[in-house]
């Protein structure tokens, strides 16, 4: 037998869930299980056709892969026509009587779990009846539309012509001014990132991180001095001492410090400068009160959530892995920086829409402080809106974008 384990996110974490938020709580009741009927992709799955109801039976994740086999075994028990079981919050098994039929089937399920779950889910449609007609129970649950409907028609807050507006798929969120307070990194962060450069490229000098800073480093300043760039200032050779080097670069960071300049070379030292801070717990991360509840709502719903900021990677990793509300790097799925391009420039959204492989750029929707982000968001066909909070910078007058206050208003 030949088995093939995916850990595919559109069948892991589909929104809504198709099937009930609990478990059972012992070991004798039988598996959940999805079911998908009258679709032709159906019949690439052995022993199924066309009018069959196909049923794949979900159990829950474990920390180690051979805790699997008690539940695996018991799937497959109950549903002995099934080759693939689900497991919750990681991927699925699928297996056959050779590769080819293993690999096809998977790529079959593959499909049926893209336009069942996801797709028709988002049309309304109930994908486990013959006629794949509005939700109205699925599995215990009701379409998220109609509940919403009914609860706000009900309070008189809109008129029967009420229709929710699909969730996207993707969320992009910028830091400063949207997820963390602009006075963190401007009261916080670079105070202490300009107050320990010194201290940081004299204690790493040698290493090879460190080298690869100044490399950095004296590439940007070239280029500085080049265009006239106010506070650059010519970095010796390695012949002229460390302690030469590093007094120029220390003059030459403080300058990029102080102008807020959004360039690699700063922004990769910082974050290594930063990191030592949180390390030795001289830094916490900042959020808002609402960020950790908005992010774990998305998550539940299966809406993967990215970062983008001019700060590094690194930096973004360190903010949120050491927030004033614990780690919450579980709810974020990756982090752009300016590697991919900087922020008030479109060809940057294209690039992150290319990256995130969604149907159409209006599957992101992108969250930022900055109008000229918003716009360039915009022209590259993302959702936008725009997040007002205190200390931020104002707008301009009929800027055109929604905004909000808090993420629990997304």
């Amino acid at each position: 037998m030949y088995v093939l384990s995916g850990d595919w996110s559109i069948i892991s974490s589909p929104s809504p869930k198709p099937y009930p938020h609990k478990p059972p709580k012992c070991s004798n009741c039988a598996p959940l299980f999805m079911k998908i009927t009258h679709m032709e992709m159906i019949k690439g799955i052995q022993g199924h056709g066309y009018y069959d109801e196909l049923v794949i039976p979900i159990i829950e994740n474990t920390a180690y892969e051979n805790d699997l086999t008690d539940s695996l075994a018991k799937a497959i028990e109950v549903y002995p026509k099934t080759t693939a079981v689900l497991v919750r919050h990681h991927g699925i098994y699928v297996w056959g009587d050779s590769w080819i039929s293993a690999k096809t089937q998977a790529e079959c399920y593959h499909y049926l779990f893209d336009a069942a779950a996801i797709k028709h889910h988002h049309l309304g449609l109930d994908w486990s009846t013959p006629d794949h007609g509005p939700i109205q129970n699925v599995k215990g649950f009701s379409s998220i539309n109609s509940v919403i409907k009914r609860v706000a028609t009900k309070a008189g807050t809109v008129d029967s012509n009420f229709k929710l507006q699909p969730y996207p798929r993707c969320v992009v969120l910028d830091i400063e001014g949207t997820t963390t307070p602009i006075s963190f990194v401007t009261d916080v962060l670079f105070p202490y990132a300009r107050d320990n450069v010194g201290r940081h490229l004299s204690a790493t000098y040698d290493s090879a991180e460190t080298q690869d800073d100044i490399k950095l480093l004296r590439s940007q300043v070239e280029d500085d001095l080049k265009q006239g760039v106010l506070g650059a200032v010519p970095i010796p050779s390695e012949d002229a001492g460390k302690e030469k080097v590093i007094a120029s670069l220390v003059a030459n960071v403080e300058a990029m410090i102080k102008a807020d300049r959004k360039i690699t070379a700063l922004k990769q030292l910082q974050g290594h400068i930063w990191r030592t801070g949180f390390e030795n717990n001289e830094l916490e991360g900042v959020v808002f009160d609402d960020v950790p509840e908005a992010l774990e709502k998305w998550h539940a719903l299966g809406i993967k959530v990215y970062i983008y900021s001019s700060g590094s990677r690194l930096a973004q990793r360190l903010i949120f892995g050491n927030t004033n509300y614990g780690d919450l790097r579980k709810y974020l799925s990756g982090f752009f920086d300016t590697a991919v391009g900087y922020k008030r420039e479109t060809r940057s959204y294209v690039e992150i829409t290319e990256s995130l492989g969604v149907d159409k750029p209006s599957d992101i929707l992108f969250v930022t402080d900055v109008y000229q982000e918003a716009t360039a968001a915009k022209a590259a066909g993302l959702e936008v809106v725009i997040s007002i909070r205190s200390g931020n910078g104002p707008l301009p007058e009929n800027h055109g974008f929604k905004t909000i206050n808090s993420f629990l208003e997304i």
